[in-house]
């Protein structure tokens, strides 16, 4: 996998390089500042891309207003979203636009290897991978909106749905037969209103429901 990062603190963006390499990918370009992040993407094209959110000169949004525009100049592009602090109103904007192929995720879930590596794969292959803590925040940030509607149980099916975990997954961590975790997930689609056209993304949708609701 040919793969753009984006991070200015020298250690952690080597620890990138380094982490990305040993894994099989190749990194093609690392930004540093916040302009550079678009000419790399644009020059290289990668398969996905690996953005911190706050980057020089500003430190504000320039990693996700780069991934925003990236995202509409190259159509589809996989990006992995970093970030330091949990910051809900960055991963719902990110992610309003459409949640295929791309990840949010904290900091410190890159020292977990596994985590990191299966995460950027998923986005990389057209998934969603959502850090549970940025999935709590939106979550707790939900007045009145269709989700009212849902289970607890319900609610913990969509939680880990947003990070991207597939049905086998989910039963596991809830210890529950994937049958069981296919009836939550029906149940959910149903309250939600997502119609049996789109069965293809309903996952997709579920996500953008509770998001366009925080």
């Amino acid at each position: 996998m040919r793969v753009v990062i984006a991070e200015d603190n020298a250690l952690l963006r080597e620890g990138l390089v380094l982490l990305l390499t040993s894994a099989g990918h190749e990194v093609v370009a690392a930004a540093t500042t916040g302009p550079e992040i678009l000419p790399a993407l644009r020059q290289q094209r990668p398969d996905a891309a690996v953005l911190d959110v706050r980057m020089p000169p500003d430190f504000r949004d320039e990693g996700l207003r780069a991934a925003l525009t990236a995202r509409k100049e190259l159509p589809g592009l996989p990006v992995l979203v970093l970030s330091q602090y949990v910051e809900e109103s960055y991963a719902a904007e990110l992610l309003a636009g459409g949640a295929s192929g791309l990840g949010y995720l904290l900091k410190d879930r890159v020292g977990r290897v596994d985590e990191f590596l299966d995460a950027l794969e998923r986005v990389a292959a057209g998934g969603t991978a959502l850090d549970p803590e940025v999935v709590t925040e939106l979550l707790t940030r939900l007045r009145d909106s269709p989700l009212d509607s849902l289970t607890p149980r319900e609610r913990e099916v969509l939680a880990l749905m947003a990070e991207g975990h597939d049905n086998a997954t989910i039963a596991k961590s809830l210890v529950v037969t994937e049958r069981a975790v296919d009836k939550h997930i029906g149940n959910v689609f149903l309250k939600l209103g997502l119609p049996q056209s789109d069965s293809g993304h309903r996952r997709v949708l579920a996500v953008l429901t509770y998001l366009n609701n925080s």
